[in-house]
This record gives structure tokens, C-alpha cells and sequence, in this order.
């Protein structure tokens, strides 16, 4: 055991600070920033999956549509780069989240998430995005035995939902698809979640939109959206858009419209990643079928093989700062390193001996319901969608519909959703807002270490409908 325990800071020693997906060869050259005033139809500022998918679907809608898209640093550089890869069919942050909060909808959400993802993987296909799309499903495994229950009355209550796909898998039948001594049960998701290179998929789409007629300016921060005739205006460094409409995919930093600041806190979450397994490794642990896994803890980890047979270790930490700043010094956090690092051998103690390559963390824009909302501003020019709370490389292609049809001011299957038609409960400001979450997580804590038992805390957001998530 002792020699164990040394471990984690040894497979840590030659890691490289810096995200996985983005230290690729891959990487496309940065477009230049905005010099001087321009104009366009529509102005999609945030160059994640948000603004590119919004981008994208508006050139496909209209291929007369003048498009800007611009992004302070360079496309995919942050939540988009840096995430684990999970494409998920769902948009409420599963199907349990959308049956509590809008049970008379799930069934049409369900299907429109389906669809979703179906017209993610055909995006792929038809531009020949090179990103591993990979639709292995998710399996969500329980680690103590009170999370055996829970999956299993939640496969019995998907099924009474008619939400298909789930299957729940007792003991063996979770370690014949994944080996670990932790494992106790699964809920596999078969169909309803991608793998995916996370940062290749964003370079994919900056790809479809230069393709398509977007203009595109990295390097280039918006600020100060400010009404006109007949449009918006958003400043820039050097220069300033002018146009008709706007589309505003910043997510985790501060949004334009500044009502909307109180209903995201930024949270960081932070990932390792190995080196390669070799082939007996990878026998050791099975994972034939490469699904995306997790746990069932408040605190929970997801895990995933890369196309080059890597494992991704993240999660279980939920970070925030005081105030909600979104700052490169909080990209890292060590501590969280080693803590990940130890549960990553508990879990696969015969990978003994396996080092860590990269470590990194970034930004995630969390809201009190755990899936995004969207609206209108500057009397319906100027759309927004925020608060996906990790779950938004595929739910984010959705926003960007739902964007699209509120500034066309058309009302659609999309539109008419309550979910899209509410507003998340807003976060208290500070310093209350800070006390509110560390009371949250350490009653998560303790819930996770006495059978899943909610306290009184817990069981007052619960009712209220406010909770905090990554």
C-alpha cells in the first residue's frame, strides 16, 4: 500500500500542463483580428461550439446570410477544447434532470436530442471532420451500494418513460465491459451518447464555416453591445461590428447583456490524461465496446478511451472563485491533480506503472437547473444561450438552432418549449454566493459519504428547484 501511495506523484512528475486536445499538429492557424469597423447580416460573437454551430447552421439556413464571427482567442480554445469529449443526446443533462423539471415535455425533448446528435454525426460526415465521432454510448457505473439501487430503479423508471436505449447491468455484467474492482453495477446509455476528439470537432466546424462564407476574426474580444438603427454594435480592440442581428455564445465568460451575469457561476473541472495503454494493458481493463464512463457519486468522475488508446481521468472537483472570475491562473490546480491521480489506480489498480502526459482544467458555465437557457434582448436583435453546465458539446448545436429561430422571430417545435420559453433561478450575488455553493458541496460530500442521504439543504434546493452541477 505504501508504495501505492507514492504512485500518483510519480505518474504525475512529466505531465504536460496543458490540454490534450489542444496540443495537436491539427491545429488550424488563427484567423486574423478585426482592423476597422465592419458589417454584417448577423454577428455571432464566441468561437466554441455555441458560436460555430450557430455560424454554421445560419450559412446552411441562408446562404446569402453575411456572417461575422468573432472570438477572443483563437476557435475552440476554451470549454470546447478542453472538455472530455462526451457527446450527448440530451439536452436537459439527462433524462432524469428533464423529468423533474419538464415532465410534459420529456418525450418531445427526448426525441429532439436524438435528432440532434443524429445531425451532429451527419455534420461529420458531409464536411469530413476528422474527430473521431465515435456513437459508443455511456455507461454510468455505481462505485458504493446505495448507487446500485439508484441505477436500477432509474433503468425501471426510463423504461416506464418510454425513454429508450438504458440497460441496466448487475456486477459481472459491467466488468466483463469494463474491468474494475469499484465497479458494482451500470446504466448503459447505448446509443444516446458520441465520443469525440473535442477540440478537432471545433477545428472541423471553423473549417465548414470558412468554407460556407463566414468571416472569421480570432484575437478578437467583443465588448460594449450597443443598440443602433435597425441593428447592434459590439466593440472590438481595434475596430467595431456592425449588424443586424447578434447571437451571443460566450457560456462561462461574462455575457454582454449584463442581466444575465447572475444566472451562470463559472466552475472549474479538470482532466488528466495518460499515455498510450499498451495492448496488454488495455487487456487487463477489457473496455472493448470504448464507451464513455461515469459514476453515480454527487462527486463523480467520467473516464474514456482516446482513438489512440489513451484514458481520459476527470471530474470529481468542482471549483469556483470568489466572484466568478474566469482567469488562466485557475486553469491548474494541483491538488486536484493528485487527488484525481489516486482515484484514477483505485479504480484500475493493474495500471499500475502508467504515467500521466497532460494535465488541465478550464471553465464551465453552470447554471441552477443544470441545462441551458436561452432568450432575446435589444427588442429581439440580440440572441443568447448559457448555462449548459458540461454537457454542451452536442446540446450546444440545438442552442444555436434555438438562437436562430428567435432572431427570425419564428415560432417552432423548438421555440414553443417551456424550457426554452423559462429562465433558471439566478444565482444570489456576493458573498452569498459563495457561502451558498461551499455549504452545497460540502452537503454533496456527505450525501456521497452516508448512502446518498440528502440533508436538509440539499432537500430545500431540491424543492426550490436550485442546484449546482458541472
Amino acid at each position: 500500500m505504501a508504495t501505492r501511495a507514492m504512485n500518483p506523484a510519480r505518474a504525475l512528475s512529466d505531465a504536460s500542463p496543458r490540454p490534450y486536445w489542444l496540443d495537436d499538429p491539427a491545429r488550424p492557424p488563427a484567423c486574423p483580428a478585426l482592423v476597422g469597423d465592419d458589417h454584417c447580416d448577423l454577428l455571432v460573437v464566441g468561437g466554441g461550439y455555441s458560436g460555430l454551430w450557430t455560424a454554421l447552421l445560419a450559412k446552411e439556413r441562408d446562404p446569402g446570410r453575411d456572417v461575422v464571427l468573432i472570438e477572443a482567442q483563437e476557435a475552440g480554445w476554451a470549454a470546447s477544447g478542453r472538455n472530455g469529449g462526451f457527446c450527448a443526446a440530451s439536452l436537459t443533462h439527462g433524462w432524469a434532470n428533464g423529468a423533474a423539471r419538464w415532465p410534459a415535455e420529456l418525450t418531445a425533448l427526448e426525441e429532439l436530442g436524438r435528432r440532434n446528435l443524429d445531425a451532429i454525426g451527419a455534420t461529420v460526415a458531409r464536411y469530413g471532420i476528422d474527430c473521431d465521432f465515435e456513437r459508443t454510448g455511456e455507461i454510468e457505473v455505481a462505485t458504493a451500494p446505495h448507487q446500485v439501487h439508484e441505477l436500477r430503479e432509474a433503468a425501471d423508471k426510463a423504461a416506464s418513460l418510454g425513454v429508450s436505449g438504458h440497460e441496466f447491468l448487475d456486477r459481472d455484467a459491467v466488468r466483463a465491459e469494463v474491468a474494475s474492482p469499484t465497479f458494482l453495477a451500470g446504466l448503459w446509455n447505448r446509443t444516446g451518447v458520441a465520443m469525440v476528439h473535442p477540440a478537432r470537432l471545433a477545428w472541423g466546424l471553423k473549417r465548414a464555416c470558412l468554407r460556407l462564407g463566414v468571416r472569421i476574426h480570432e484575437h478578437t474580444p467583443g465588448s460594449d453591445l450597443t443598440a443602433r438603427r435597425g441593428g447592434v454594435a459590439v466593440r472590438t480592440p481595434y475596430g467595431r461590428v456592425l449588424a443586424r442581428r447578434a447571437a451571443l455564445a460566450t457560456n462561462a465568460f461574462p455575457p454582454l447583456v449584463r442581466r444575465l451575469r447572475s444566472y451562470v457561476a463559472p466552475v472549474y473541472d479538470y482532466a488528466l490524461m495518460t499515455e498510450p495503454l499498451t495492448a496488454g494493458q488495455l487487456a487487463s481493463v477489457g473496455w472493448r465496446r470504448r464507451q464513455g464512463l461515469s459514476d453515480s457519486a454527487n462527486h463523480f468522475h467520467y473516464f474514456r478511451l482516446t482513438a489512440d488508446n489513451r484514458v481520459l481521468w476527470g471530474g470529481y472537483d468542482i471549483v469556483y472563485r470568489y466572484g466568478g472570475g474566469v482567469r488562466a491562473e485557475y486553469d491548474h490546480h494541483p491538488a486536484t491533480y493528485r487527488r484525481l491521480a489516486g482515484h484514477f489506480f483505485r479504480c484500475f489498480p493493474q495500471l499500475e506503472g502508467v504515467r500521466f502526459t497532460h494535465t488541465w482544467g478550464g471553465a464551465i458555465d453552470t447554471c441552477s437547473r443544470f441545462s441551458a437557457f436561452f432568450g432575446t434582448a435589444q427588442r429581439g436583435r440580440v440572441a443568447y444561450a448559457l448555462g449548459y453546465t458540461g454537457l454542451g458539446v452536442g446540446a450546444s448545436r440545438f442552442g444555436a438552432e434555438v438562437m436562430l429561430d428567435l432572431l427570425a422571430g419564428r415560432s417552432t417545435e423548438r421555440t414553443r418549449l417551456e424550457m426554452v420559453r423559462s429562465k433558471p433561478l439566478p444565482f444570489p450575488p456576493e458573498p452569498v454566493r459563495s457561502l451558498g455553493i461551499g455549504i452545497t458541496q460540502w452537503a454533496m460530500t456527505r450525501a456521497d459519504e452516508n448512502g446518498g442521504r440528502r440533508n436538509l439543504w440539499l432537500r430545500a434546493l431540491d424543492r426550490v428547484g436550485l442546484g449546482f452541477d458541472s
